[in-house]
């Protein structure tokens, strides 16, 4: 039976191998497979009640009503979630994002992830991890990815259409265990979207083309070494596709960048510390804000380590996380 209300959580997951460039917009298939770590910081907790009295869905966000864009987003997804499951009823939808929206920090993969499981359980669809990835995908992209839990590839999906739906998913794959610290260089939300300014990369920057030929070779890469535990290689693939990325949309015209200075020094510093013998790589998201990657048993070392580089930045210490689940409550 179909129950009327369901709550879920989702964390964030920061990408190793990153996702940039869509192939298919309304379908959201990427042009590459990607891979990520999903973190236990940073929780999105989603509650969906079914109302026959609604006219239309309502969205409350960190406990303030949201309208236009935000909300015509959530109203489309579950658009998608109702002809699917053949029930007509508008939602009420209260989340609780507890990472800054819009900057950088996968807010939107939390958030969808944990939309897409609590609507399915609500709506009455399947809950198992294939069908909540891929219906989250159609949210946000980077949201199927947060549906699994620590390290996670999304496939690109063979061919196009709706043959491609069917096999552009996330499922987890096996890895040494890794950490981060996340530098938060700003809190803010970004003047330019992921979605715009994916869009924008695709259309008129030169290393776009470059960048997709490599990101297919760096996925490939990544998974063997992730397969045989070389941390090294993982980290090394880590640091220079974030880079790409960043190359890449640097060279769309206008130029966009989301790399602020200080950015680039966490990317230097990094580099020292390696040198130093503490083994870290730097990688950033669309946005200022900068992750490095570490083994899970130098975590704290590591963090020590930027806090005296950085005494004035936000750094928050993440392990690898849970996939979107099912709780109780509101």
């Amino acid at each position: 039976m179909t129950s009327p209300h369901a709550t879920a959580v989702a964390h964030p997951n920061l990408a190793l191998i990153k996702y940039w460039g869509k192939r298919d917009h309304d379908l959201v298939l990427p042009c590459t497979g990607s891979l990520s770590l999903t973190l236990d910081v940073f929780p999105t907790r989603t509650s969906v009640r079914l109302d026959p009295e609604l006219t239309n869905d309502r969205l409350i966000l960190n406990e303030e009503e949201v309208t236009g864009n935000a909300l015509e987003r959530v109203r489309s997804f579950l658009d998608i979630v109702r002809e699917r499951s053949g029930q007509a009823a508008y939602a009420h939808v209260e989340s609780r994002n507890s990472v800054p929206t819009g900057a950088g920090l996968a807010s939107s993969a939390s958030g969808f992830a944990a939309l897409a499981t609590a609507a399915s359980s609500a709506y009455g669809l399947p809950t198992d991890s294939t069908a909540l990835s891929r219906l989250a995908r159609r949210g946000s992209g980077s949201a199927c990815r947060s549906v699994i839990a620590d390290l996670a590839v999304w496939h690109a999906g063979d061919g196009e259409g709706h043959a491609a739906d069917a096999t552009s998913y996330a499922e987890q794959v096996p890895g040494p265990r890794l950490a981060m610290v996340i530098a938060v260089v700003s809190a803010a939300q970004k003047s330019i979207s992921s979605r715009v300014a994916m869009k924008l990369t695709a259309e008129s920057s030169p290393f776009f083309d470059g960048w997709v030929s490599g990101t297919t070779a760096d996925l490939d890469d990544m998974q063997t070494a992730l397969t045989a535990g070389d941390y090294t290689r993982v980290g090394e693939l880590t640091e220079s596709n974030a880079l790409r990325m960043h190359a890449a949309i640097n060279g769309t015209r206008p130029a966009i960048r989301y790399l602020a200075p200080t950015s680039v020094a966490l990317f230097d510093a990094a580099a020292e510390l390696r040198e130093d013998g503490l083994e870290v790589y730097a990688t950033a998201d669309a946005g200022p804000n900068v992750a490095i990657l570490c083994r899970e048993d130098d975590l704290e070392r590591t963090r020590a380590a930027f806090a005296v580089r950085f005494p004035d930045l936000d750094l928050i210490a993440a392990r690898s996380g849970p996939g979107a689940y099912l709780t109780e409550g509101e």
